[in-house]
């Protein structure tokens, strides 16, 4: 069973994740105006969003990645904030009321404490939402499960592996032909474990250039995976680093 450890909201580690950036942004604006208002179909609306991606400065979703390919931003151009919403409301930490999102009490309870959001909201995103849903494939799946996910990468990224590294260790190589084709099998483990481990602050993500592809990324383990982090394979990093 994987475990956290209890963060102290002062913890230097937790600057490393966007997911609680984004939870504290967030929370913030609410406190400033009294909810976040929302399109009729219930998505935020670009006031908000717009604001958020210059806030929340989220890698791969800053200000300047989105406007790249956007003129104006809607909810679901920042994908991070539609996972963040959708969280938000699953969990109870708000609901939408009269045309906004305010915060419920046990949201309210979580503003200016970003370590209790981190034990909270984290484990909710990692081991509770759908990240296959975020998938183009209809049938995305992916053999394994977070305890060995996790254990694994322990090892692999101290000092940091490329995403095609980790799936050979994960998944042994990759199919050939006499024509290049889209490896599904790094696909799916980069959509449903190594850009959540990301996006929670776990891991950092260096691509490399000149490509953007997954294969060629860099991911290593941040402070914020050594602070939070208790794993049956703590022990083999341990002995590795000593030689």
């Amino acid at each position: 069973m994987i475990t956290f450890r209890e963060l102290n909201d002062t913890d230097p580690a937790l600057a490393h994740s966007p997911l609680v950036r984004g939870v504290e942004k967030t929370f913030a604006w609410i406190g400033e105006h009294g909810g976040i208002p929302l399109t009729p179909s219930k998505a935020f609306k670009r006031v908000f969003v717009h604001w958020a991606a210059a806030e929340f400065d989220w890698p791969g979703h800053t200000e300047a990645n989105l406007f790249a390919v956007n003129k104006v931003l809607n909810e679901p151009d920042f994908a991070p904030l539609m996972v963040l919403h959708d969280m938000i409301i699953a969990m109870k930490l708000g609901r939408h009321y009269k045309g906004e999102l305010r915060l419920t009490k046990a949201g309210q309870a979580m503003v200016g404490h970003p370590g209790r959001i981190f034990g909270t909201v984290v484990p909710f995103f990692l081991f509770r939402i759908n990240h296959a849903s975020m998938s183009r494939f209809d049938d995305a799946s992916i053999l394994g499960n977070w305890d060995v996910f996790l254990n694994v990468l322990n090892v692999e990224t101290e000092n940091g592996a490329t995403g095609a590294h980790l799936r050979r260790v994960l998944f042994g190589e990759p199919e050939t032909g006499p024509l290049p084709r889209y490896d599904e099998v790094l696909g799916q483990l980069y959509i449903q474990v190594l850009r959540p481990l990301c996006w929670a602050g776990l891991l950092q993500q260096e691509r490399g250039a000149p490509s953007y592809r997954s294969e060629d990324a860099i991911f290593m383990k941040t402070q914020l995976w050594r602070a939070a982090l208790r794993l049956e394979t703590d022990g083999v990093v341990g002995r590795a680093t000593r030689h």
